[in-house]
């Protein structure tokens, strides 16, 4: 996740803000890229470069899914956080590094309204500024992936911003949807931010001066579609785990038969819009078809876990496992593994304790789902650095000083290069296991993949039985 800071920000008028604020950000774009497999970025290009800018996203993880916003956009960013997220020991000192703006919840602020007027001041001179501004409009976190009736403090900004500047403010409303799958597990967890196009609201700016609050309903209605439309909303995060085997089968099939597949470039978007034609498919039928659809719920988690026995995913399921391909993989990942074997157990020695101790504490603080990501990227920012200190003592107390200096220059390439290790071994004792498993048996490939051409044909005959418009713009069965 990478940006170039170009235009102007909210108070100094650089993008980059302040050497704090650029400390902070870096050392947040270090915490995600380490604690997460894999971060994409889809639409990146739709963040205007200058201009007073609102983005909008719905709230999933607690204070990561800020640290996501601020890592992806290069710009200042100005966040409007829980008020007593800033009372945190560990939490609240980046939060005021950063610029943060606290707001009273209406647990906080009771029925006191003054108690955000500053909150909302501060964040409209920041957006006549040319500033951006990031607000969760769902008011709360919650970790199920689905979106919570928005409040309209995005939309009150808007037209604050507007009634503020005396006539037109160009300010603009840019939806964001977040998706996590597997959050709170470290290198196992991902996430996709997808940023939407930019909304239209100068038609309602006009109204908002006749009729304020339908103006600020309308533009919260819309702003509810915008981020629902970049967002798979289902009942839980098993469902989006098995509608993601699902679609993996659902293209290597389409490529089977020759079909096109996506665009490089358009995989993402494209693949949000199947998963969106799916659940829409998934809730009409559950009310024609409950039995018909349960079963199919069924088959998909049997393939599933018929994969995960084998060691393989169905990307690879139907790549031949030729001589010469075997043996360049063995070659290949068994001379990296034995050379990079001494400084991979080296950095697992030095880091083990640390990541012990942060999983023992985090399980121990008894927080809920939404918080475990953030609970350990701050037990371990506390941690780490205390037992390297103690790991460093030991090593020069017993050993001395050359080998506390080699201890210090390797800590943060061996942990890297560990964490590498450890990926890459993964894969190639599931890839082993699959390959001997199908010499022992020489029909459970073809099995596979009869499995998943049954499962592909099963979804082709439901959507069948779906309206078109209740699937959207697109037929499900579209490859595109």
């Amino acid at each position: 996740m990478t940006g170039t800071d170009t235009g102007a920000g909210p108070q100094s008028g650089r993008t980059q803000g302040t050497l704090a604020y650029r400390l902070i950000r870096a050392m947040i774009r270090l915490l995600l890229w380490l604690f997460y497999r894999r971060i994409d970025v889809v639409g990146r290009e739709r963040i205007p470069p200058s201009g007073g800018v609102i983005v909008a996203a719905n709230h999933h993880n607690s204070v990561v899914d800020a640290m996501l916003i601020i890592a992806t956009v290069s710009r200042t960013v100005t966040v409007l956080a829980n008020a007593p997220l800033f009372r945190h020991p560990l939490v609240g000192p980046p939060l005021r590094m950063l610029g943060a703006v606290p707001v009273n919840r209406r647990l906080e602020a009771g029925d006191d309204p003054r108690k955000n007027e500053a909150m909302f001041a501060a964040a409209i001179e920041a957006l006549r500024a040319g500033g951006v501004i990031l607000i969760f409009p769902e008011g709360r976190t919650q970790p199920q992936p689905i979106l919570l009736p928005l409040r309209t403090g995005a939309a009150r900004l808007a037209l604050g911003a507007e009634r503020a500047a005396g006539g037109p403010c160009p300010v603009t409303l840019l939806p964001v949807g977040i998706a996590f799958h597997d959050p709170g597990t470290f290198r196992s967890a991902s996430v996709q931010l997808t940023i939407g196009t930019p909304m239209a609201t100068a038609d309602l700016a006009v109204a908002h001066r006749e009729r304020p609050e339908e103006a600020v309903r309308a533009i919260t209605a819309r702003l509810t579609k915008s981020i629902a439309a970049r967002i798979v909303e289902a009942e839980d995060h098993y469902t989006l785990g098995l509608l993601a085997v699902l679609e993996r089968a659902w293209w290597e099939e389409a490529a089977r038969r020759g079909e096109a597949e996506p665009a490089p470039g358009e995989a993402a978007e494209q693949a949000l819009a199947w998963k969106q034609r799916v659940m829409r498919a998934e809730r009409y039928l559950a009310e024609r078809e409950p039995a018909r659809v349960a079963e199919l719920r069924r088959r998909v988690e049997r393939y599933r876990v018929h994969l995960d026995e084998v060691g393989i995913t169905s990307e690879q399921l139907g790549q031949p496992y030729t001589a010469r391909l075997v043996m360049s993989y063995v070659v290949t990942n068994g001379l990296w593994l034995a050379l990079g074997l001494p400084l991979a157990c080296w950095g697992i020695a030095c880091h083990a304790v640390p990541y012990w101790m942060t999983g023992q504490i985090v399980r121990r603080l008894g927080r809920t789902l939404e918080e475990e990501a953030t609970d350990k990227m701050a037990v371990g920012l506390v941690f780490y650095p205390l037992l390297w200190g103690v790991e460093g003592w030991l090593v020069w107390r017993f050993v001395g000083l050359p080998a506390l200096v080699l201890f210090v220059l390797l800590l943060v390439p061996s942990g890297l290069l560990a964490l590498v290790w450890r990926e890459r071994l993964g894969r190639v004792v599931r890839q082993a296991r699959a390959f001997f498993l199908f010499l022992a048996d020489r029909d459970l490939h073809r099995r596979l993949l009869a499995e998943r051409r049954a499962l592909v044909g099963e979804l082709r005959e439901l959507a069948d039985r779906v309206p078109p418009e209740v699937l959207g713009s697109r037929h499900t069965r579209d490859a595109e």
